[in-house]
Parts: C-alpha cells; structure tokens; sequence
C-alpha cells in the first residue's frame, strides 16, 4: 500500500482533492482550479516521492486527462465506475458533497473496495475518440438527408429515393426550382452543401479508422474471423472489449454493450423486455450493422437469421446476431488478451 492515498473529484471547474498520509495521518483536502491540465500538473509536484502515492478518480467527464497527468508523475492511478461507488456509499445520512465525493473514493482506496474501470492505452483512445466522432458525423449526414426527404414531402415534389448518386445533386436542384417555393429551394441548397461537407469528413475520418484498423493486432483477427465485421466494426470491438481479463464471460460483454434484455416484474406482473442500452452507443450501433450483413443468402448464418425475422421482425433477427458477434468477439479476444492492442 502506497504511504500517500487520495481520490479526486473532477468537474468543470474544479477539482477536489481529499488524500491521507498513512505515515502521519494527516489529512488535506481542497480545491485545484481551474480544472486543467496545466495547473494539475503544478499540483502533482507537491509530492516528493510520487512513486508511493496513489489517487482514485471517478470515471466522468474528465478523467482522461486526469489519469494521464498522475501516470506522467509517477503515481498510481485508479478509475472508479460511479455507480457502483455510489452505491458503496450507502444510504446518505448528510448532504453529498464534492469533498465528501473525493473522501469516498479514498477509503475505499485504502480498503481495497474501490470498483475500478480498465484505463486503455493512449492509442486505444485516440482511436476510440475517431469512431465516436465518426459515428456522429453519420448521425449528421443521416439527418441532413431526412431534412431533404421532409422539404420535398411537405410542398409535393417527387421523392428521390438515392441522394448517393453522383448525378443526385443537379437533378434534384432542378426539381426543387420546379416544384419548391424560394424557401423550399434556399433549403435543399443548403442541405445539398452540407451533405458534400459531411460526406468529405467522413471520407477522410474512414480512410484514417480504417488504417488504425490494419495496424491493430485484434482489429485484424477480428476483421478476418468474424463475418460481417469490417475495418470499422473490428476496431470499435477490439477497443471497447480488449485487454486481458476484461471479461469472465461473454455474457458480461453482451451486458457491456447494451445489447441484454431488461425486464421489470413484480407479484406476476412483468413488462415487456427491452434492450438496456447502458453501453458505449458506437460500439452497438457498430455490431448492429455487423448483424444485418447476415440477411444475405451467402452469410453463414443466414437461416438463423431468417428463421428469427420469420419469427418476430428484421431488427430482433440483427439485435440476436449482433449478439452472437459481440461473443464470439469476446472469446477470440481473451485469448489473445494485451496482444489484441498491440500496434504493428
């Protein structure tokens, strides 16, 4: 056990800081402002020996940046999951505060009761931010067309059905200058450009996913073993459930992924299930696309697929296949474990 534990609680403005010298017993508290990268690093040289300290820092907003600036120092660092730290807690007997936030995650710290969260390496960061900034930027374009689809429904013109089409553009700007009024125009103009604008950015951003796609070990084995499972979707598997030890089952990592059936029953009444959703929105939505490659004749798994589409509808028939990948992904993963995120 280090001879200095703390925890730290982060926000916008601040950071509090409540941390125990096992040695003395003295304890110090108090505030880092602002928040920045800047002046937690002057706070870290306070400490002469970083090697024996060793901080807590909840898994919010922030904690990037956090957990880099303590390993840089030399001290030991901690993710806390907050839920399950709240629910340390207890029942709350006082008001919560920032201070009493930061002194939860220091004892428990020192009894070792702390639920941490994996910290990845920097490069599975970095790629992690790529595909969340790309998966944005679809929601964007997506949106861009259905503003299209709306302003031509609204006033009467014909509907295009495929504004993919190199020549979309100019016939749809003459439909809009002989079906739409001045507005209607000044609006599919300007949906028109910021679709070229989106779809350049995507481009270049899945160009770059791709090449961090080929040079990341797991990426590649996931990429060449799992049908349906290209660049992208290797990736986001391979950087949301890589590392060894991450799961003890692939049911956890299907929980992870927001992909398991919640239900809610009480006294013989039971709510429908529904997906919980709780886990990282690019990784699902990624699987998601993986398990609707299956509704192809040539896909191995194709008669399963249709069998659960016959049965229910092509979106369970995906969810239940995105499942399957989301296992299987698990599985081929462990056994690589650290290897998976290693970089060629």
């Amino acid at each position: 056990m280090p001879s200095i534990v703390g925890g730290l609680d982060i926000h916008r403005k601040q950071i509090t800081f409540d941390y125990l010298d096992l040695v003395t017993g003295e304890v110090s508290c108090g505030q880092i402002a602002p928040a920045d990268r800047a002046h937690l690093r002057a706070w870290l040289a306070r400490f002469d020996n970083p090697a024996e300290a060793a901080f807590a820092v909840g898994a919010c907003t922030g904690w990037r940046y956090v957990t880099a600036e303590l390993r840089r120092a030399g001290i030991e660092a901690h993710l806390a999951e907050p839920a399950d730290t709240a629910a340390a807690r207890g029942r709350k007997r006082r008001a919560k505060t920032d201070r009493a936030d930061a002194r939860l995650q220091r004892d428990l710290l020192i009894g070792g009761r702390l639920p941490e969260c994996w910290i990845p390496p920097e490069h599975v960061l970095e790629c992690r931010a790529l595909l969340e900034c790309y998966h944005d930027l679809r929601a964007e374009h997506t949106a861009w067309l259905q503003r299209v689809h709306a302003v031509l429904f609204r006033q009467g013109a014909p509907v295009f059905h495929d504004l993919s089409r190199a020549d979309a553009p100019a016939e749809l700007a003459a439909v809009a200058r002989e079906h739409l009024s001045p507005a209607g125009q000044l609006q599919v103009t300007l949906c028109l450009r910021m679709l070229e604008v989106t779809g350049r950015e995507l481009d270049g951003l899945r160009r770059q996913l791709t090449a961090a796609a080929r040079r990341l070990h797991g990426a590649r084995v996931l990429a060449g073993s799992i049908y349906g499972a290209g660049p992208l979707t290797a990736l986001a598997l391979t950087c949301w459930l890589g590392g060894a030890g991450r799961f003890t089952s692939a049911r956890k990592a299907v929980r992870f992924a927001g992909l398991d059936v919640t239900v809610y029953s009480s006294d013989g009444k039971r709510s429908p299930g529904h997906l919980s959703r709780q886990g990282p929105p690019v990784l699902r939505w990624a699987v998601y696309e993986a398990g609707k490659t299956h509704a192809r004749p040539a896909a191995p798994d194709h008669r399963y697929y249709a069998a659960v589409k016959d049965r229910k509808d092509g979106k369970r028939a995906a969810v239940s296949e995105a499942r399957k990948i989301i296992r299987r992904a698990c599985h081929i993963l462990s056994e690589l474990g650290d290897d998976a995120l290693a970089m060629d």
